[in-house]
């Protein structure tokens, strides 16, 4: 039954007379108003990223020095739009989206106040447009707020105001999400959560807490910025800003290994190896993983050492060791999966015989790898009062949120995208053969992207906010033209990078306008892995009856990744002694 705002088609799946459908991938039960509200989510986070992606094209042709596009005012106008659309827009759109599938649809329920998820995706769009224009039109004596507008800098009331508009426009469209957890612990009291469901829960209440940080930190600097009260102490307001500006992106953390568990064990068969573990994780998170927004302030004059220390040890450490529980489980779930099947000849017959041509699968593959080696293992670098030295405010800072924000998080949500085009827009991938390749070509191309832009800032100490880069410190005679072979190489691979996200772009909105329809489950039988558990000779098996010896190398490759770049470091850090000597 078509949806009575459908569009080209897209909002009209069969169902039952209940409004529930059986999903032939995953074999949830899936109800009307669910699918169709994690399409709408869905449909403006690409919306989003293609408008974000646009100014990727032109901030990483200003930053690469041979073609020096735009003007230094022009250049901070580009990044915030960047930052604003990429960073915001499509992670936290396709977060509600998240949320839905994780609660109501999992649990196999209905969307309940399905005219607030509406209600709350106006306001969402309404603060997006307004941001966006805020940015757009700034003028003198205003500035570009990019994701760091510190009072007393002067930025455009409007943007604080559209901020603050899309912040509450977020708290309402999760209200639904909220309502689903309720109505299901007092229908079934006692019972667990399903992980998933248990993961998308811990995100949302660290969404709370980002938010809420948020409108501390966005609503009086509006009332400043409108003259309402004569002042606004700029330490707090960076205390409070943080709470959000490094607190969306541990909602996108916490959001993408919920996908990773959930994709791996839909498209790979992956089993979880230990449930009390793996949520032991999620809970450390809960406690610790917002402190990782210290290191932003680890330079600041305003915070004491005691502060420093806190945060970027004791704390820092439990959601540090979450990951690395989150490390181990999710490919020995894999493993483990696949050898139950008999998929696991040798030390990585379980891996190399993996579904890789599955866009699904091989994005969330790619995520897990690049989010760890890249993203991970330098965010404890950064997050050491010591190391930080080393980083901060330098062009390695954007490396590492490039290696979590895009390498990680945006791969991974580019998998969910694959996923739900053919699972519930019912679309098949308008070509099968760019399909498969988009994953393998972004992720190679970003990657190097990413390790170049760590090169020159901490080899270099490329500063990350100015348009000038090689040329000079402006007012000084202090080159870093030395960075320039490094910059040619960052230039040629974030061009690369761009083509592997439009061509995301392309096969998304061209498989759901052109795509041919799935009219039955045999149509997606190809994005189950090996037929799913019915080819397991013995699907009851206990999951620690088969070996995860692959793992366990892997892990070791990742310690020695982490020793080695720990050491390096450190090194680095102590060349600095010599200045002033």
């Amino acid at each position: 039954m078509a949806h009575t705002l459908d569009v080209l088609g897209l909002f009209d799946n069969e169902y039952r007379d209940d409004g529930f459908r059986t999903c032939s991938v995953t074999g949830l039960e899936v109800h009307r108003s669910v699918e169709n509200h994690v399409k709408l989510f869905g449909l403006t986070a690409v919306v989003a990223l293609l408008y974000g992606g646009i100014f990727a094209f032109t901030v990483a042709m200003t930053r690469w020095e041979v073609i020096g596009l735009l003007e230094p005012d022009a250049f901070y106008t580009h990044l915030s739009l960047h930052a604003w659309n990429l960073l915001i827009f499509w992670m936290v759109f396709t977060e509600i989206a998240i949320l839905y599938v994780g609660g109501p649809m999992v649990l196999g329920r209905r969307l309940p106040l399905t005219r607030v998820a509406k209600a709350g995706w106006l306001v969402m769009v309404g603060g997006a447009v307004l941001v966006n224009y805020a940015i757009w039109t700034t003028e003198a004596p205003n500035e570009a707020p990019l994701l760091t507008a510190y009072v007393p800098m002067p930025v455009s009331p409007l943007f604080y105001a559209g901020a603050c508009v899309f912040i509450l426009g977020t708290v309402v469209a999760a209200l639904p999400f909220f309502a689903t957890m309720w109505y299901e612990k007092r229908e079934n009291p006692g019972k667990t959560l399903p992980l998933v469901s248990f993961a998308a829960f811990v995100t949302s209440i660290i969404a709370v807490e980002a938010l809420v940080g948020g409108l501390l930190a966005f609503g009086p600097a509006l009332l400043w910025r409108l003259e309402l009260i004569q002042w606004w102490d700029a330490a707090w307001y960076r205390q409070m800003y943080w709470i959000i500006g490094h607190g969306t992106q541990q909602i996108n953390l916490v959001a993408m290994i919920a996908v990773w568990y959930f994709l791996t064990h839909v498209v790979a068969g992956a089993e979880v190896v230990s449930e009390k573990v793996s949520r032991t994780a999620f809970i450390l998170y809960l406690f610790f993983i917002n402190l990782g927004a210290a290191h932003h302030l680890l330079s600041d004059p305003a915070v004491s050492t005691g502060w420093r220390i806190w945060n970027t040890s004791y704390a820092f450490y439990g959601a540090t060791f979450a990951s690395l529980i989150h490390a181990f489980a999710i490919p020995a779930g894999i493993e483990a999966g696949r050898r139950k099947r008999g998929k696991g000849g040798g030390l990585f017959g379980w891996l190399t015989s993996a579904p890789w041509t599955n866009p699904v699968f091989s994005s969330t593959i790619f995520s897990i790898i690049l989010f760890g080696f890249l993203g991970g293992i330098t965010g404890v670098m950064m997050g050491q009062l010591q190391l930080n030295m080393t980083w901060h405010n330098t062009f390695a800072t954007v490396g590492h949120f490039h290696g979590t924000v895009v390498l990680g998080t945006t791969v991974a949500f580019m998998g969910l995208i694959f996923f739900v085009i053919r699972t519930m827009f019912m679309r098949q991938y308008v070509s099968e053969r760019l399909a498969s390749i988009q994953p393998f070509f972004y992720s190679a191309a970003m990657g190097v992207a990413v390790l170049m832009m760590m090169y020159v800032g901490i080899l270099y100490g490329i500063p990350r906010r100015t348009a000038e880069v090689v040329e000079n410190i402006p007012g000084t005679e202090f080159s870093l033209s030395a960075a320039s072979p490094l910059f040619a190489i960052f230039g040629i691979f974030a061009l690369l990078a761009i083509a592997g996200g439009v061509l995301f772009v392309l096969v998304s909105v061209g498989s759901l306008v052109f795509g041919d329809r799935v009219e039955n489950g045999d149509d997606n039988a190809d994005l189950v892995a090996d037929g799913g558990l019915g080819m397991a000779q013995d699907p009851d098996d206990p999951v620690h009856a088969y070996e995860m010896r692959g793992t366990f190398v892997l892990c070791l490759i990742f310690l020695a990744a982490f020793v080695i770049t720990y050491l390096l470091n450190w090194y680095l850090l102590t060349q600095l002694w010599s200045i002033g000597a």
